[in-house]
């Protein structure tokens, strides 16, 4: 057998011819010499295995019988190799799912404001602890500590990375080789990542559970107290609702049982909502303020969900409890970055002014109503069909729904208006792939075999983009499948 596969493997081009040749050399312009070597070596090491696998399966080779044939196929596979590797980068896509706080793209888009403060005011040096005033040190994050004061009447206000950061955070400090009680309707997971038994464990707190599933009531919590009782935790489930025979005691019944008890009262709000959103649909969500004014000691909740800016956990409360995460060890571990500092001030002032629901993306997108939503839809329809050469579009304007997204509001679905395509030469799955490898991806749903897309999540001056890659698509040349239709 080795008779029969080494003159095979002398067909093999080195790895310095591969690198000579002309699509090599174009793709440095998208890598670096060492990268590209180092995948050329892959890359033939990956034809050498197949022809010793073909070689004792008595497989036909690939058509493969010359040294020019390897090179080229050795050629197709480098290239490939660098955009397989680029596809995993960070990219802007378009949203056309209508899944407002869609988890995989990043939840929240952040708003002009947001983002120029990041580029313009954050990306090089900055006042991240500096007070300009003095000359001396200062505090981090200290103007979005104060906005997220004057915005739920906290005493005190302190911002980490993420949600389960600041859970961890108030559990491990406050709560360590004690007990915290939870209802076990509350002990929810998020996303796949976080579980509250899971972040109980690993803050050192013994979690005691009470009630059912379904059911919990105030007493449940009452006779859970022990003097190893440091906490009660009260955890809004986010992505999911127990409808029918339940019941859950106020959180100002769990304040009072608390504080008569000399615990803390500590709720983890989720997405977390500045005002109230009733009149879209979100009548569960904690309204943080509220929450406050009810007796609960630290709230946390999320700043890339309902308040619309970068991923962080923000926790408010009372000072001295504020205080003592923020002294904790573990505080430097979990501390947000200059970046999202950045976009949650802008994002916050942009709240502050009354601009939530023009400014800032989510909400702006959650408050659009389906006539203007409608609107939008026909003129973008009516430019497709104006604009295509070869008319193969078939357009169709349903009201369908949108999603809230991110763990938030689950029984929200606002109404929408989707543009439902057909194309006469592809079929929806095809369409769908191909917009995904547009430039920008365009990311889409197929309901009833056709490709919807739904204006809600996509801002007016992304509509000409999307316009392009559909027509690209129709002329066979899109960007990055051309010449695979």
């Amino acid at each position: 057998m080795i008779d029969q596969i080494a003159p095979v493997l002398r067909e093999l081009p080195s790895v310095d011819a591969l690198l000579r040749t002309i699509e090599a050399r174009r793709l440095l312009n998208q890598t670096s010499q060492e990268r590209l070597t180092t995948l050329a070596r892959s890359v033939l090491e990956e034809l050498r295995t197949e022809v010793r696998r073909q070689a004792s399966e008595n497989m036909t080779r690939n058509g493969w019988r010359s040294r020019e044939e390897f090179l080229a196929e050795a050629t197709r596979r480098l290239g490939r190799a660098v955009e397989s590797g680029k596809a995993l980068a960070l990219r802007r896509v378009i949203n056309a799912t209508g899944v407002i706080l869609h988890t995989n793209l990043g939840r929240a888009p952040l708003s002009e404001a947001a983002r120029l403060a990041v580029a313009n005011e954050a990306a090089g040096y900055c006042t991240l602890e500096y007070d300009v005033r003095t000359g001396a040190r200062g505090r981090r994050g200290a103007r979005v500590e104060n906005l997220l004061m004057e915005m739920t009447g906290a005493e005190a206000a302190l911002v980490v990375n993420n949600c389960a950061a600041a859970t961890l955070l108030v559990l491990t400090v406050l709560a360590q080789n004690g007990e915290t009680i939870v209802s076990r309707g509350e002990l929810v997971e998020i996303g796949g990542d976080f579980r509250v038994p899971d972040v109980m464990a690993e803050s050192g707190t013994r979690m005691v559970e009470v009630g059912t599933t379904n059911r919990t009531r105030l007493e449940d919590y009452r006779r859970a107290v022990t003097e190893r009782t440091r906490l009660i935790l009260r955890v809004h489930p986010s992505n999911y609702r127990i409808v029918g025979f339940t019941a859950a005691p106020k959180l100002a019944e769990l304040a009072q049982l608390a504080h008569t008890s000399g615990l803390l009262l500590y709720e983890d709000a989720g997405s977390g909502a500045l005002f109230n959103l009733q009149a879209f649909g979100l009548d569960d969500e904690p309204v943080i303020r509220e929450s406050l004014a009810s007796g609960a000691d630290i709230v946390s909740f999320s700043g890339d969900k309902l308040l619309g800016a970068a991923q962080a956990g923000l926790i408010v409360g009372r000072d001295e409890f504020i205080e003592r995460l923020r002294r904790a060890p573990l505080y430097r571990a979990l501390r947000a970055d200059k970046l999202a500092l950045a976009a949650l001030e802008a994002t916050l002032e942009a709240h502050a002014r009354g601009a939530s629901f023009t400014e800032v993306p989510a909400l702006r997108m959650l408050a659009e109503p389906l006539a203007q939503l409608q609107k939008r839809a026909r003129a973008f329809a009516r430019r497709l069909h104006r604009r295509s050469s070869l008319n193969l579009w078939q357009s169709e304007i349903i009201v369908g729904q949108s999603a809230i997204g991110g763990g938030s509001a689950p029984m929200t679905h606002p109404p929408t208006a989707l543009i439902a395509l057909s194309h006469r030469e592809s079929t929806a799955v095809r369409l769908e792939q191909l917009l995904r490898e547009a430039r920008p991806p365009v990311i889409a749903r197929i309901v009833d075999d056709r490709v919807v897309l739904d204006l809600r999540t996509i801002a007016e001056d992304e509509e000409s983009e999307l316009l392009d890659a559909l027509l690209a698509l129709e002329e066979g040349r899109s960007q990055e499948a051309e010449g695979r239709m």
